[in-house]
C-alpha cells in the first residue's frame, strides 16, 4: 500500500523547502497582501523571493495582480514573510489549499499575521479609499479548512474564534493610524466564495446580519491562523461600495485604481504597525 502523505507532512515539506531558501532569516510576522496591495512587497529590504510553484504542495495564484510568491526580508527592522498574492476558493482551491500557506508560516515560526484585502463597503457610512480594521468576520464561503480528517495532527480541531481579530493589535493599528493622520474605521467583514460580485439583495441581507464590508478572501486564512495560535490583524481597503449601495455596481478595475491611489498610506500604516510588534 502506498504511504499516505498527511497534512502535517505536507506542511513540514513546504516549510523545509522555504527554510532552505531563507538562510539565517527567521520570520516572525506574516503578511498577506491582497488585491491591488501587492506592491508593498517591493518595500521589503534584503528580500528573498520564493515562487509558490517551487514550494511542495503549494498551489499557484491566478488572480489579477497577484504575483504568486513569498517575499521574506526586513520591514521596520523586523523579519517578515509576505505572501505577494493569496490563494482564493474561486480559483479552484480547496479550503485547505487556501489555509496551507498560513499553517506553513506557523511551522516557520510566524506568531503574528497581518492579512489585507480589498473589500466592498456595505456600511453606507464608509467611503471608498477608507481603511477598515476587521473586528470580526462572518464566514459565508460555506467552507472551513479544519473540516478534514487529519487536522488534529497539526493542532486540536476545536478552538475558540472569540477575538479572532486580536483587540491589542487593533488598538495598536488605531494608534499608528492616528499618529500618521491616516483615517481608519472598524467593522465586521463578511467573506464569500466569489468570483461574481454580490447582488443588491444579498447586500441588503448581509447588512441585516451586521456586516460592514464584504469580499472573497480572508476567512479561511484567519481560521487556519487561529487553529495554530497565530495572532491576527485584518485590514481592508474599501475599494468600492457594495453592489446596490448608493447605486454602486463594482468592477475589478475600480479595485485596482483605488488601491493605487492609497498605496503610500497603506505602506506607511503597515510599516508603522510592524515597527511596534
Amino acid at each position: 500500500m502506498a504511504h499516505m502523505i498527511t497534512l502535517k507532512m505536507k506542511i513540514e515539506d513546504a516549510a523545509r523547502a522555504i527554510r532552505a531558501r531563507l538562510g539565517d532569516r527567521e520570520p516572525e510576522i506574516g503578511l498577506v497582501l491582497g488585491s491591488g496591495l501587492n506592491g508593498f512587497a517591493e518595500r521589503i529590504q534584503d528580500a528573498e523571493t520564493i515562487s509558490y510553484h517551487s514550494v511542495p504542495h503549494m498551489h499557484a495564484s491566478t488572480a489579477t495582480g497577484h504575483e504568486g510568491r513569498f517575499v521574506c526580508g526586513t520591514v521596520a527592522g523586523k523579519c517578515v514573510l509576505a505572501m505577494q498574492g493569496r490563494l482564493h476558493g474561486y480559483e479552484g482551491n480547496s479550503a485547505q489549499d487556501v489555509a496551507f500557506p498560513i499553517w506553513t508560516m506557523s511551522e516557520l515560526g510566524v506568531h503574528t499575521l497581518i492579512t489585507t484585502n480589498a473589500a466592498g463597503a456595505i456600511n453606507p457610512d464608509f467611503k471608498v479609499g477608507d481603511f477598515c480594521l476587521m473586528s470580526d468576520h462572518i464566514n459565508f464561503t460555506g467552507r472551513n479548512p479544519i473540516a478534514e480528517c487529519d487536522v488534529d495532527e497539526v493542532a486540536f480541531r476545536f478552538f475558540s474564534m472569540y477575538d479572532a481579530y486580536d483587540p491589542e493589535l487593533r488598538a495598536l493599528a488605531h494608534q499608528v493610524a492616528d499618529e500618521l493622520g491616516v483615517s481608519v474605521c472598524e467593522g465586521v467583514y463578511l467573506g464569500l466564495l466569489g468570483p461574481s460580485f454580490e447582488t443588491p439583495a444579498e447586500i441588503r441581507a448581509f447588512r441585516t446580519w451586521g456586516a460592514d464590508t464584504v469580499a472573497m478572501s480572508v476567512c479561511e486564512e484567519v481560521i487556519a491562523a487561529r487553529h495554530v495560535g497565530i495572532r491576527v490583524l485584518g485590514i481592508s481597503l474599501v475599494s468600492n461600495m457594495a453592489c446596490g449601495v448608493n447605486e454602486a455596481s463594482p468592477s475589478d478595475m475600480e479595485v485596482m485604481e483605488v488601491a493605487d491611489m492609497r498605496k503610500e498610506d497603506f505602506s506607511h500604516l503597515i510599516e508603522g504597525i510592524v515597527a511596534r510588534l
